[in-house]
């Protein structure tokens, strides 16, 4: 039987050539890479996170390869990975928002570009380092990974991938015209309305959401004790001490799933020695699976020294602190793979933030010096737990593993230079962008810009020389309340939903609205209250996917519609400006 059978559509390359990698590179590197960056990018400066684009990449790089059949499940997964890749690195420009926040000079562009490279490098390597730990031994869950494993196994239905464009095309014509009618209708200026964070909550659903607005409302209702006390000043909003509780939340939080991780994983792994000798032995017949392990340690040590020598030479930075930072990186992909594979969520900025800590332990006092070492840690870190997620898709098609490491290559490559063009763009075309709210007083803060992981970087680079001690009591106590709330949601199961969402919510939930304004978490509890509700009127069939529900896929074109109204208006401005 030919293993490359002749695709449908005449247009389409015969499987395998390069004319057929040609097409996969494109729609992902050009086309879909492009479309889930600026998305990344403008949910970075909005709100302060981003919805990958694994489930966006898939769908539509479906629709190019649904002509190969079956096999076409193996194209779309490599559209996906290389468009993953661009979304994940367009979304870190928000770096260079950190620098205008702290009044540092900006890189030429093209050292940036050289260095984001160069660590988005190093992530690739150490996340395919570790994907025979997490992926082939641990066989951890990966929530993301699975639900694209089964869209693109759904998506040879032809049925369900009209229905799946549809309603994702709905939401980007929706999220386009509101966020392009924005200043011609004033209710939705005065209501605060934000298409992206509204089609955020949809896609996270109310249990997300919920607590999100709970987290707000207590920063409002301690407002007045926190001035009390000293901790704020009158006229600063609650989220000025309140995103530091938030982090020690997740800290707290994360320090409880990380044990039981180890535990389980220890255990499961002792009780599967014997049995797994077998599945392992197989591994090296999988031609699939193959990988050149030397090759692999090499790409790592290279691009290790590589990110060191273009720290130093290019931006200035000082060695040690470069080194430190690169060997913190073969930690925290560890600890947020394993975070990833089982909760879905990798605490990126937890990671920044200790390492800026750390660092400060061993005597850095320049901020500047932190945000470039704290750099590595984040890019490097989102960059292996992607490829993890990725490789968790394969491990599940079957999908060529070294294919895969070559398109996630090419879109590091695209997302390094799309970093820092979408930032300066957006920063150039909304200089509301450029203003630290870190220092902005309540009633100054932007309503559609909370930006809250600039916020959150910013807020710990600071305190490495402006020592507040009532800043790590904040964290502390938020700890304290993170740990707490885990241990209890571990204990009482099963929960209902007034237990999960409102009661007893999960402290990742809940931390989000200790970072954004009350009015952004307000309407993201709406889109989550909007996608429950939307499930429990219009049942999902029994053979769609997780992660193709309606509401997520509509949540997820409002986001990309929104964002690229946003490009658009920022486009224009810049040429009227230039004119």
């Amino acid at each position: 039987m030919d293993p490359h059978p002749a695709p449908r559509w005449r247009w389409l390359p015969v499987e395998g050539g390069w004319r057929y990698h040609l097409l996969l590179a494109a729609t992902g590197m050009l086309v879909l890479g492009p479309l889930a960056g600026v998305t990344a990018a403008y949910m970075n400066f909005s709100l302060g996170f981003f919805v990958g684009g694994q489930v966006l990449a898939g769908l539509l790089g479906s629709a190019v390869t649904a002509g190969y059949g079956a096999s076409g499940r193996h194209g779309a997964n490599y559209i996906q990975t290389a468009a993953a890749s661009v979304a994940s690195m367009s979304g870190l420009g928000v770096l260079l928002q950190a620098m205008a926040w702290m009044g540092l000079p900006q890189p030429p562009a093209w050292r940036m570009v050289l260095y984001l490279a160069c660590v988005g490098m190093l992530g690739v390597g150490v996340g395919m380092l570790y994907t025979p730990v997490l992926v082939d031994r641990m066989r951890l869950a990966f929530p993301s990974g699975l639900a694209v494993a089964n869209i693109l196994r759904a998506l040879t239905d032809p049925s369900l991938l009209r229905r799946s464009v549809r309603q994702l095309g709905g939401g980007i014509a929706l999220g386009l015209m509101t966020g392009l009618g924005a200043a011609r209708w004033p209710l939705l200026g005065t209501s605060g309305f934000s298409a992206s964070t509204f089609g955020a909550g949809l896609v996270v659903g109310a249990r997300i959401g919920i607590p999100a607005a709970i987290a707000g409302l207590i920063g409002v209702a301690l407002h007045p004790y926190f001035v009390a006390i000293g901790w704020l000043q009158a006229a600063d909003p609650p989220r000025k001490i309140m995103f530091l509780i938030a982090l020690g939340t997740i800290m707290g939080a994360a320090l409880v799933d990380m044990a039981l991780i180890f535990v389980r994983a220890l255990s499961g792994m002792k009780r599967r020695a014997a049995a797994a000798a077998a599945p392992l032995a197989a591994v090296e017949e999988d031609g699939w699976r193959r990988i050149n392990s030397t090759r692999l340690v090499l790409w790592v040590l290279c691009w290790s020294a590589a990110t060191v020598a273009c720290g130093h030479w290019l931006l200035g930075q000082p060695v040690f602190y470069l080194v430190v930072a690169v060997g913190l990186v073969f930690v925290f992909a560890l600890v947020n793979g394993i975070s990833v594979g089982v909760s879905d969520s990798n605490p990126i900025s937890s990671a920044f933030v200790v390492t800026v800590v750390i660092l400060a332990a061993l005597g850095l006092r320049d901020p500047g010096v932190g945000l470039m070492a704290g750099a590595v840690l984040l890019v490097a870190t989102s960059v292996a737990c992607d490829m993890q997620q990725d490789r968790s898709t394969g491990w599940r098609l079957g999908t060529s593993r070294v294919v895969q490491f070559r398109y996630q290559v090419l879109g590091i490559v695209v997302g390094a230079m799309l970093a820092v063009v979408f930032a300066r763009l957006f920063m150039a075309a909304y200089p509301v962008l450029l203003q630290d709210q870190t220092v902005l007083s309540a009633d100054r803060q932007p309503a559609e810009w909370g930006s809250a992981m600039t916020y959150k970087f910013v807020g710990v680079l600071r305190s490495l020389t402006d020592d507040l001690p009532y800043q790590r009591t904040a964290i502390a106590v938020g700890i304290a309340v993170g740990l707490v709330i885990e241990v209890l949601r571990k204990w009482v199961r099963p929960r209902g939903f007034v237990l999960d969402a409102i009661l007893l919510p999960s402290p990742y939930a809940l931390s989000f609205g200790g970072f954004v304004g009350l009015g952004t978490s307000m309407w993201f509890a709406a889109g989550g209250i909007a996608s429950s509700l939307w499930g429990m009127r219009a049942p999902e069939r029994d053979d769609v996917p997780e992660g193709m529900s309606g509401g997520a896929l509509f949540g997820g074109g409002l986001i990309a519609g929104d964002a690229l109204a946003a490009v658009g208006i920022g486009v224009v401005s810049l040429v009227a400006v230039v004119g």
